[in-house]
């Protein structure tokens, strides 16, 4: 292709030599259309790289674990509320020497099986409440043992409630830090999704001026070896000198290294692009070409406002805030378990006694007793309180200097002074980030215009160049000197293209919203 355009230059340039008006060889913008077209690559839009980046993006996944892992963190948390079932089940079997004529039994055996159920709970205020049923069956070959087996049964609710350490905020101060911690997770995700579009949209816009540029160097390149043709012609003639046929091959010789700049460039850009969205371009080229143009027209609102928006709605502001709440739950509790421990404990509950009645003969007289049943017996008896039983006191614990817990608790409020003087410097920059952003917006239409001027002005000049090098009243060099100021002028162009749309794309994820008003380029693929 690139051979078939400099024959066509050659002799574009050949027939402008007899035109007398001296024509340049091609139209800049027509010609630079069709380099454009002739590059190869696998075609790619904007919300196609980006949705792929959504799905392949490492930083993406790693937002999304972050996001399971504070969530599960918090569910742990939450766990340490949840009511529980406990229960225990002994058997044992003794045989005791005795020396007591009252024992019943020279070697006294008893045999027990106990059985412990209940279920307990902490509620988030640091109650903890505790319901238990023991049952215990006794069987012994004592000769004084009336009931054998015996069976006794004791209930019981136990609540230990703390008057100091451990009340309130203390007691939930882990469950809360850690909903904080979750919900500024799900906030740093979404700043995360937003900094993956604003930079794969970045690198798309690189892309297209890598690309734009490449186009531009090549065509330059192509229009000095037709540059270099003509002055030879001419030097053949008499016409021009050797020096001037040597300034012309030193353009060409530049222009050559120039293109294998902008060839890598464009690779470059192109690989970046690919590494950000995790596909590789499956052209043989081994490159993307983008088929979006930069928007070049902006409706923007006051830089104020905008601020104001991103202090209030900026994803990476309110992961932080939730940060400082997050630490401060933990400080809170931790002043309060700087206090000495006071709890207040307490328990009521029953007992019920029953077996399986005997007669105990006991000298000249028989001892029989009226309880006789199972474990229903014992059972209802605690459950009507027959047999009542309570218990109320204080607990107090009072560590000697309590330097643990002092030394936690203030390098909490420590580490809440620093997430907060941190979320101070991220207002700050992102509110100078705004501003820098807003500037690059608001002045895009200026700075696209100028470029364009002076684009058509370097192309204008190339024209005239080419007029009086063709008349004798200008020499090569001052030809190849304007050829490398038309370079410039295209990548001029090429940035200010992209660098409106690069700071749109900013601003949208710093104030976490769509900025209205764009529209498209009207270059498109020029």
């Amino acid at each position: 292709m690139t051979r078939a355009l400099l024959l066509l230059l050659a002799a574009a340039v050949s027939a402008s030599s007899a035109d007398p008006t001296g024509s340049i060889p091609t139209d800049p913008d027509s010609s630079l259309a069709i380099v454009l077209g002739s590059i190869e690559g696998t075609p790619l839009g904007l919300e196609e790289a980006i949705d792929l980046a959504m799905r392949h993006s490492a930083a993406a996944g790693e937002a999304d674990e972050a996001v399971r892992a504070a969530s599960a963190a918090a569910r742990r948390e939450r766990g340490a509320f949840d009511p529980e079932l406990f229960g225990r089940i002994d058997r044992t079997d003794e045989e005791q020497p005795t020396a007591s004529p009252f024992s019943g039994a020279d070697v006294l055996r008893i045999q027990q099986t106990s059985v412990l159920a209940g279920a307990r709970i902490t509620l988030p205020f640091g109650t903890e409440l505790s319901g238990s049923l023991n049952t215990r069956r006794t069987e012994s070959n004592s000769a004084f043992a009336s009931l054998n087996p015996q069976i006794d049964t004791f209930g019981k609710l136990d609540v230990r409630h703390p008057v100091l350490d451990g009340f309130g905020p203390s007691s939930s101060g882990r469950l809360d830090a850690a909903e904080r911690a979750a919900d500024a997770a799900e906030y740093q995700r979404e700043e995360t999704r937003l900094a993956i579009r604003a930079l794969v949209t970045a690198g798309y816009w690189d892309l297209y001026a890598a690309e734009r540029d490449y186009a531009v160097r090549l065509l330059i390149r192509d229009r000095a070896a037709a540059f270099l043709e003509e002055t030879r012609i001419r030097a053949s003639t008499g016409l021009v000198g050797p020096g001037q046929v040597a300034s012309a091959r030193l353009f060409l010789a530049e222009q050559e290294q120039a293109l294998i700049d902008a060839e890598e460039r464009l690779a470059a850009r192109s690989d970046d692009l690919a590494a950000g969205i995790g596909v590789r371009p499956a052209s043989p080229s081994g490159r993307y070409r983008p088929t979006g143009s930069p928007p070049t027209r902006f409706s923007i609102e006051e830089a104020d406002p905008l601020v104001h928006r991103a202090l209030e709605r900026n994803r990476a502001l309110l992961a932080a805030r939730l940060t400082i709440e997050s630490i401060r739950a933990l400080a809170r509790g931790a002043a309060w378990e700087s206090w000495p421990r006071l709890d207040l404990i307490g328990s009521v509950g029953g007992s019920g006694l029953s077996g399986t009645g005997r007669d105990v003969v006991f000298g000249s007289d028989t001892l029989r007793t009226e309880r006789s049943g199972g474990f229903a017996e014992t059972w209802a008896q605690v459950r009507d309180r027959d047999y009542p039983t309570w218990s109320v006191g204080l607990e107090v614990t009072i560590p000697i200097a309590s330097r643990a817990a002092r030394g936690e608790r203030d390098r909490l409020r420590a580490e809440v002074g620093r997430a907060e003087q941190r979320l101070l410097a991220a207002q700050r920059e992102i509110e100078q980030q705004v501003r820098a952003r807003h500037r690059e917006v608001v002045h895009g239409a200026r700075r696209l215009d100028a470029a364009r001027i002076a684009v058509e002005a370097a192309n204008e000049q190339v024209r005239i160049g080419w007029i009086e090098f063709r008349n004798g009243r200008s020499t090569a060099f001052e030809l190849v000197r304007l050829g490398a100021d038309l370079a410039a002028a295209q990548q001029r162009y090429s940035d200010a293209l992209v660098r409106t749309a690069k700071a749109s794309a900013s601003l949208r994820r710093l104030t976490a919203e769509e900025i209205p008003g764009e529209t498209s380029g009207e270059e498109g693929r020029r």
